[in-house]
């Protein structure tokens, strides 16, 4: 399918899901036990099948009686196979195979999708996904700039009857859910501040150079929705994250979590103003292209998030390598993936909760029992049994923070927002970040 058959590919799929609602017309005994409501299980397409996709084959093994994994969908041919091979071992059964998104989607039996993929490809996948019919669980960053966020709540709107859930994993974890309802009710007084914060020892990236492309890898489709360049080295795997048409540097990259975490305590949405300070400070001469060293400070009003982001330092300047410290006026918490702790005023620690199950935290690929719980929240809101933890307008507001500090990194300005929706005032220089420019074919269409 080339990329100006996009609209074919709309009409197809809508096509499909109105021979649905005409009583299933030409389906197979067999087809119909797999749609939703048939069954216990809601069938999904695994797109991208490398580092979160091992934290999802954990969700899966766990949740093997709520989800039926129909595809496996990556555009690196090895990985894909390797992937669907893994699943065999924990399922017992290996998914079909498609190395292109849009194919995956035009299959009618597939309720909903994982979205594992590269950054710039989160928000154009999902809307994708939810214009074929499909429920979406997204990875962090939901967007990969600030236009695709408002963009990806508008395209929910208008599929009302889907469930989109960012990978924002936290929510779901009972030991951060307690201590988040127990600042709301007081326990450390009013929360005020909040401190996120990330350390990490990445390596250099050296200086990288135009290659033939890897056999196997689909370079045309991991572009996608980016404007066409040439391949370099540094793309493969990873290391993509620290080129701007693809990733969203470490602010995009992590602090998500952290400061989705500071939000929901804090209980503010739009900042008011953003100043950063950053800039790359080791491997001077290496093409990452980004900050690897951010402090970034939001304010609501009198509260104030601040982001400690740090790519390539693992000093633990707050005794763990990732996590959010809340302040209030008569306590503070520390909280992360693990559990939290409890202190007074005084600093003398009152209580402290560890979670059941320990998850990664800078590891690359994540985990553990919060991703779990994530998934498991997911599929149960989209079988309509439970309530979604993470709507995706939580997410996009959350994933807009580490947005607006890139933005103010790359004017070399402070931000002026309008607290209502996050839209800053009076900077031309930065409202021209506020979007992306899209290959011929890939634009959005609302």
């Amino acid at each position: 399918m080339k990329n100006d058959s996009r609209r074919n590919f709309i009409k197809k799929t809508t096509l499909a899901s109105g021979a649905l609602g005409l009583g299933m017309v030409g389906l197979s005994a067999k087809s119909y036990g797999r749609i939703l409501g048939a069954n216990d299980r809601v069938a999904v397409a695994q797109i991208g099948c490398k580092r979160r996709a091992g934290a999802m084959k954990d969700a899966f093994e766990m949740l093997k009686d709520k989800v039926d994994v129909k595809y496996v969908c990556d555009i690196y041919l090895p990985q894909m196979d390797k992937f669907g091979k893994e699943l065999n071992d924990v399922l017992g059964y290996t998914p079909k195979k498609e190395k292109d998104i849009r194919k995956v989607l035009e299959d009618k039996e597939v309720d909903a999708i994982i979205n594992a993929t590269p950054d710039h490809w989160h928000a154009p996948g999902t809307w994708m996904a939810l214009e074929a019919g499909k429920h979406v669980y997204v990875e962090k960053p939901c967007s990969h700039n600030p236009r695709e966020g408002e963009l990806l709540v508008a395209y929910q709107k208008k599929y009302s009857d889907k469930i989109v859930q960012m990978g924002n994993q936290q929510r779901s974890a009972p030991e951060s859910q307690e201590i988040i309802k127990d600042i709301h009710n007081g326990v450390i007084g009013e929360a005020y501040q909040a401190i996120a914060f990330y350390s990490n020892d990445r390596p250099s990236l050296y200086n990288t150079k135009a290659v033939p492309v890897p056999k196997g890898f689909d370079w045309d489709l991991f572009q996608g929705p980016a404007p066409r360049g040439e391949y370099l080295d540094a793309f493969f795997d990873y290391n993509w994250h620290w080129f701007w048409q693809f990733g969203t540097g470490e602010t995009g990259n992590n602090s998500v979590h952290e400061i989705d975490i500071a939000r929901w305590a804090l209980q503010v949405d739009f900042p008011d103003h953003v100043s950063v300070n950053a800039d790359k400070f080791h491997y001077s001469d290496d093409d990452w292209q980004m900050y690897d060293t951010m402090d970034a400070t939001f304010k609501f009003g009198k509260k104030i998030i601040q982001w400690d982001g740090r790519s390539r330092n693992s000093f633990k300047t707050y005794g763990a390598g990732r996590g959010t410290i809340i302040y209030g006026t008569e306590g503070s918490v520390f909280v992360d993936r693990n559990g939290y702790k409890l202190y007074d005023r005084s600093g003398k620690m009152e209580k402290e909760v560890k979670a059941g199950s320990i998850s990664s935290t800078t590891g690359l690929g994540g985990g553990g029992n919060a991703t779990n719980l994530h998934v498991k929240n997911f599929l149960e809101a989209v079988k309509g049994t439970v309530k979604q933890n993470s709507p995706i307008d939580e997410g996009a507001t959350s994933t807009l923070m580490g947005h607006l500090a890139n933005i103010s990194y790359r004017t070399k300005s402070d931000l002026i927002c309008d607290p209502k929706n996050g839209h800053i005032l009076k900077n031309k220089a930065a409202m021209k970040l506020w979007g992306r420019e899209y290959e011929k074919g890939w634009e959005p269409t609302i």
